[in-house]
């Protein structure tokens, strides 16, 4: 039987809200808080209490979620004495923020130096997975943080743990590579059926199940053909994990050429077609945009 924990989810955007709600319905104790206030009050309706400041939230809570923007989101909420304050002793926090590895670290050391255990813990499935309890979470920190709180994870995704602190990081960035260069091909081959005269819905069920199949293919190829970018996973979130795969790669002395390019059409989408609220899958649009197909 799944024990019950009082959760503070600090971040109730796009991500946390869902993962919130899924954090309920498991029968937890969820207390919530987010900068703009009124995303945080929409998850009262489902039972979260709504936490007037970080600090507030924290205390009490046998387990801290954090899904902000990034590791300079976080790291300041870490650090902050007051909030370090109210963390209960014998408390887990769990980063699911997307960040880079040695922020994971360094947030890690933090919290160390105070007896509290951190783990980071980024996703991947986007909204659709958040909302289905579905996602990916790779988990980098201690064993024995990561049992404690495994059963929390498992309301939202499936966790696997990946090694010590900053590789729950390391594997996000990976993902995110993978992400990203799939996108750019499933871009290209979407617009060459397209073009061709085949009908792209056709081809991707043809394809179905073969070594070409994926996730990408199948979800964000639709949104390329129906022309639906909606913001699942934002363009401008995708070049900042592209900065820190390439950024982590320098460390390590590697270069990763696909990942660069990808990384620099991204920030063409953004910068000179306005495209950093949009969709990662509007990626087709600057491919479109570099065939002169667009007005």
């Amino acid at each position: 039987m799944t024990e019950k924990r009082k959760i503070a989810v600090l971040g109730t955007g796009l991500m946390g809200a869902p993962m919130a709600r899924n954090l309920l319905k498991a029968g937890h104790t969820v207390v919530v808080w987010n900068r703009s206030a009124d995303k945080a009050e929409a998850l009262a309706g489902n039972g979260a209490q709504v936490a007037a400041s970080p600090a507030d939230a924290v205390s009490g809570a046998d387990v801290i979620v954090t899904m902000l923007a990034d590791g300079f989101a976080t790291g300041p909420l870490i650090e902050d004495s007051v909030v370090q304050a109210a963390v209960s002793p014998g408390a887990v926090w769990v980063d699911m923020s997307s960040a880079k590895p040695e922020h994971a670290r360094e947030q890690g050391a933090v919290l160390a130096a105070i007896g509290i255990a951190h783990l980071d813990a980024p996703v991947s499935g986007g909204t659709k997975g958040a909302e289905a309890g579905t996602l990916a979470i790779m988990v980098g920190g201690t064993e024995e943080a990561f049992a404690k709180v495994r059963d929390v994870l498992e309301a939202m995704g499936r966790p696997v743990h990946v090694g010590p602190s900053g590789t729950g990081q390391l594997s996000k960035l990976a993902n995110q590579t993978i992400v990203a260069v799939t996108i750019g091909a499933v871009a290209e081959a979407m617009l060459l059926v397209q073009q061709g005269g085949a009908d792209p819905a056709a081809v991707r069920a043809a394809l179905k199940g073969g070594f070409a199949d994926s996730t990408i293919l199948q979800q964000h190829g639709e949104r390329m053909t129906e022309g639906n970018f909606e913001p699942g996973g934002l363009t401008k979130f995708q070049i900042k994990d592209l900065d820190n795969t390439l950024s982590e790669a320098g460390r390590l002395g590697l270069s990763l050429p696909s990942t660069q390019d990808v990384r620099d059409r991204f920030v063409h989408l953004m910068e000179k077609m306005d495209g950093g609220e949009l969709d990662h899958s509007a990626l087709y649009l600057e491919l479109k945009a570099r065939n002169g197909m667009m007005s």
